[in-house]
């Protein structure tokens, strides 16, 4: 494919390595938003996102409202995963809507939600997210979502049309029809994907060079090591990083099982170690506030 056009607009070289270092799941917990708060004091991590439905969602909208120029986007949710810690929607409580299960919060996954969930309920619930966080005072740089629920073939259109509509980057991607094919899509949804976002960058919509990378959530063991080789395996392009910091504390892990690689995260986000290891070896980090400027003209 055709080099970016998005890094020459923001003044890199075609061959530069451009990564967005981005903390997934903010307000899941309160150990996630103490993570990202010393994460982005410290300077590697560039960009997070918000889960509405979440119990600290409002503490990070206050963390936002305190800190304006903090890079926080919405992490549009459609799943609750835990077996003993849960939300559900913030729209609707008609079991109609099919985005509950019988305990009444989110499906606990991502086919369930596409098997079961209405396209203009989930469409509502969405634009409520976003609506809520922008209410609470949060400067929204940009929407991505949670466990890639939105973006099965039912809902993603209202997603593109949501980012379109608020000027708002999305988690999107500029690949040919092999590499959607290689995200599962059959060959026919492929070459419309493949169109569809053609047709987007040719409209100034930036969008991302490749699948994210991420730091596995099931081998926590030399996090610093592990990133290390992720970033020096980066081709050139703009890249979605996702971490998932937080914080060590007793409610992290009676949550999740995987809270040690959330922990590692969160501790090898703070190394200077990894931080001089990024940078020597030429990245060039920036957020999601930069693609939006671009989207409006700033």
């Amino acid at each position: 494919m055709e080099p970016n056009p998005v890094l020459k607009k923001l003044g890199f070289a075609d061959d530069n390595r451009v990564v967005i270092i981005h903390a997934d799941d903010i307000g899941m917990c309160q150990a996630s938003l103490e993570a990202f708060a010393e994460l982005t004091e410290f300077g590697l991590v560039s960009s997070g996102a918000v889960m509405v439905p979440c119990p600290w969602f409002l503490a990070v909208a206050e963390y936002c409202r305190e800190h304006p120029s903090v890079d926080m986007g919405v992490h549009l949710t459609l799943t609750s995963e835990w077996p003993t810690y849960r939300w559900g929607p913030i729209s609707t409580r008609d079991p109609e809507s099919g985005m509950m299960d019988e305990q009444g919060y989110f499906h606990r996954g991502s086919q369930a939600v596409a098997e079961m969930a209405d396209v203009e309920a989930v469409q509502t619930e969405l634009a409520a997210q976003l609506a809520r966080a922008l209410e609470a005072g949060i400067d929204v740089t940009h929407i991505d979502n949670h466990m890639g629920s939105v973006g099965n073939v039912k809902f993603v259109s209202n997603y593109i049309q949501m980012a379109v509509m608020n000027n708002l980057p999305a988690l999107t991607f500029r690949l040919d029809q092999a590499g959607w094919q290689e995200l599962g899509v059959d060959a026919a949804m492929a070459v419309m994907a493949m169109q569809l976002m053609s047709h987007l960058e040719e409209q100034g919509f930036p969008l991302l060079d490749r699948a994210v990378q991420e730091l596995p959530l099931d081998q926590p063991q030399n996090r610093i090591e592990t990133a290390k080789r992720a970033f020096d395996a980066l081709p050139p392009g703009l890249t979605h990083f996702i971490l998932h910091p937080s914080k060590d504390t007793p409610e992290l892990r009676a949550i999740t099982p995987d809270w040690e690689a959330r922990v590692a995260d969160y501790r090898a986000f703070l190394s200077p170690e990894l931080s001089d290891h990024v940078h020597e070896t030429g990245i060039h980090v920036i957020g999601y506030r930069a693609l939006r400027n671009l989207m409006r003209g700033e």
